[in-house]
């Protein structure tokens, strides 16, 4: 993985460096080799922040942390990056596995074929018309009906975590669900239009703009 690094106001030391490319090479793994990251570092009165970036093939990924050292910072920064990269991993699996799933619970019943009503041959015709006495056949359908459906109640979890309090860039919402390791986000941009941001199940973000 290509890791391009950036220093503002810190100095990265050797340390530092080899750390943060052994995470990201743990997040390599799940993401595939083609992904590039760029880890930022910086500092603000007391605290220092680490800021990583990865962007593959079909995610991007964006995690940030601090702490009272930038070896702190980096390692919360990874971790979250790396919970990121095994959700999205774990979703694409998934996703994979869904459309066997659904055939098999989508089946049409198997119906019998209904049983044809028999019919006299040749001789039996002749015996009946000499005056010889035929017994009659009665053929009975079989009907089949199909399984009903099982209907599951969808469980539904009151949460406030999806909306955000302040106003919001596009750019500063994708990084604001990355950070919250969530797929749906509601915030209103600077000129305060209203916009729904979630992730689909293929893993790219789907930006919708309430009217």
């Amino acid at each position: 993985m290509e890791v391009e690094f950036t220093a503002r106001k810190v100095r990265i030391s050797k340390v530092l460096r080899t750390q943060a490319e052994e995470g990201l090479e743990r997040i390599a793994r799940m993401l595939g080799k083609t992904a590039s990251a760029s880890v930022t570092f910086s500092a603000q009165k007391l605290l220092q922040f680490a800021e990583v970036t990865i962007v593959a093939r079909q995610q991007t990924i964006a995690a940030e942390g601090k702490g009272a050292t930038l070896a702190i910072a980096l390692r919360q920064a990874l971790a979250h990056a790396e919970n990121q990269a095994r959700k999205h991993r774990d979703r694409r699996m998934a996703s994979k596995r869904l459309p066997k799933e659904e055939k098999i619970l989508t089946a049409p019943p198997v119906a019998r074929p209904k049983a044809r009503a028999a019919q006299p041959n040749a001789d039996e015709e002749q015996r009946s018309g000499r005056g010889g006495k035929a017994k009659a056949r009665a053929s009975i359908a079989v009907h089949s009906f199909p399984a009903r459906r099982a209907v599951v109640e969808p469980h539904i979890i009151e949460s406030s975590e999806a909306v955000a309090l302040r106003p919001l860039t596009i750019e500063e919402a994708v990084k604001e669900v990355e950070f919250r390791d969530r797929d749906l986000l509601v915030f209103r941009n600077p000129s305060g239009d209203l916009y729904v941001l979630h992730r689909r199940r293929d893993g790219h973000m789907e930006l919708l703009e309430i009217p």
